[in-house]
């Protein structure tokens, strides 16, 4: 299993967009085989700034989902709302407590 970090920022005037949009297609990203976990921040101080969390089987499972017409449908709502480069991060997990 490894971990997906995505950043994002967004023009202000469309948060309210990618955040009713998220809701709709969290259950089917979340759905897709290989997907173990979702989870989304939003940071405190810098508002338009938000975070995805993802758990993947595999690397394979990603890139299933990557190359999916769910994530290209996805990505193509998203990315017109951006105010900055996204940023991302594949990293396996090491510890965990709870």
């Amino acid at each position: 299993m490894f971990v997906r970090i995505v950043k994002l920022g967004f023009d202000p005037a469309k948060i309210e967009t990618f955040l009713a949009d998220f809701e709709i297609q969290k259950a089917k990203i979340r759905a897709f085989e290989g997907c173990l976990f979702l989870e989304l921040y939003r940071d405190k101080n810098n508002t338009n700034q938000f975070f995805t969390y993802s758990y993947w089987s595999d690397e394979d499972a990603l890139e299933n989902y990557r190359n999916s017409e769910l994530f290209k449908d996805i990505w193509a709502n998203t990315k017109i709302h951006f105010n900055q480069k996204p940023e991302a991060w594949s990293v396996d997990k090491l510890v965990s407590l709870e």
